[in-house]
């Protein structure tokens, strides 16, 4: 057993839902090399293509396989600790059903932020199902075994600071804030409880590697003028970018709540704006192309974006999901990494490079 090795199995017991499976993921990937690519590889909820996603077991093997930073979807508890999920509810990636089946609400969702999380601990963690049950990605990683388990922010960054120790790496973070005008409805407020973690842990204070992102625009003001200058951090923001029709945030117009409309983000005005509180956007990829004809050029967005100075971080980048005017998965992303110069891509198989 390696001195690395054994450092890091003595210090398993802080995360008792990993123990002997990290230690071996890391053993086995210290033997495999990586390329660097010249843009930011970022972990699209850890090394998904291959293991649970936003679980502790895929984050360590997206750190082994080269992520420069590895992304954390944040929703919080009833008792307000922050969770590492991706969606507000627990029904896709969870056996959330079977062990409180009376905790659903009149939408059918069991939502993260009506758990404590002592019953959040409870709950064993699958690959995403479609509302039917049945696997998003058939041929991915598709077994539930209760191994893979729901672990807090300040779990993953423990665990990500000790990785880095452990093999010389300094590997990022990307965290999201997930709907903080869901939040704010629940009378909670995850922007700061995000910024208090992220200070634990000398984000924003120190060299450690970080963005920070949210598709909320008040939200990310929010941090940029108030919350990070009252606290004394500097952490760069992202603004994501969705389509209107998805339904990604709310804001409040004239005491009402009502759906964001994203397509005034994505004017020449709406990235001066972004301009002035964000350091990069993460858009959709088709957003950055014109597809049309099969004559592929950068779109007048992505344009716009680049004359802005704003980094462009897009996602998602998967085997299952390449365009047709792409040969394959490799093609797909050198075209992103060559032509649009991408600054930095979300994917879900860290250690497939362009061709």
């Amino acid at each position: 057993m390696s001195s690395l090795s054994c450092k890091f199995y003595n210090d398993s017991s802080h995360f008792p839902n990993v123990s002997m499976r990290i230690f071996i993921f890391l053993a086995f990937l210290q033997i495999n090399s990586v390329t660097a690519t010249a843009a930011d590889i970022i972990a699209h909820r850890g090394a998904s293509g291959y293991l649970p996603e936003h679980t502790l077991e895929a984050k360590v093997l997206a750190h082994g396989l080269g992520a420069d930073y590895i992304e954390q979807d944040l929703v919080l508890s009833k008792d307000n600790f922050l969770i590492v999920i991706h969606d507000l509810t627990l029904n896709a990636t969870t056996n959330v059903a079977e062990k409180f089946p009376t905790k659903k609400r009149a939408d059918g969702g069991y939502y993260v932020i009506d758990f404590t999380l002592a019953e959040l601990k409870q709950l064993s963690v699958h690959a995403p199902v479609d509302k039917d049950g049945n696997p998003k990605y058939p041929n991915r990683y598709a077994k539930r075994q209760p191994m893979f388990k729901l672990h807090t922010f300040s779990e993953e960054l423990a665990l990500i600071d000790g990785l880095n120790q452990s093999t010389g790496k300094s590997v990022g973070i990307y965290p999201e804030i997930k709907a903080p005008w869901f939040h704010q409805k629940a009378g909670k407020d995850i922007a700061l409880a995000t910024v208090k973690v992220l200070m634990q842990f000398n984000y924003g204070r120190s060299d450690k590697k970080v963005f920070l992102q949210s598709f909320d625009p008040h939200a990310l003001k929010r941090l940029k003028h108030q919350l990070l200058p009252k606290y004394g951090v500097t952490i760069p923001l992202v603004q994501l970018i969705a389509k209107t029709e998805w339904r990604e945030t709310q804001e409040k117009v004239d005491g009402k709540w009502q759906n964001l409309d994203y397509s005034q983000l994505m004017t020449q005005k709406g990235l001066e704006d972004i301009a002035r509180y964000a350091e990069g956007i993460g858009p959709w990829y088709p957003m950055l192309v014109d597809y049309s004809d099969g004559n592929l050029q950068l779109s007048s967005f992505a344009l716009s974006a680049k004359n802005q100075q704003l980094l462009i971080h897009p996602y998602t980048f998967r085997l299952e999901d390449v365009p047709s005017p792409f040969a394959d998965y490799r093609a797909f992303l050198k075209y992103y990494l060559e032509q649009v110069n991408v600054d930095g891509y979300f994917t879900d198989f860290v250690d497939i490079k362009p061709r």
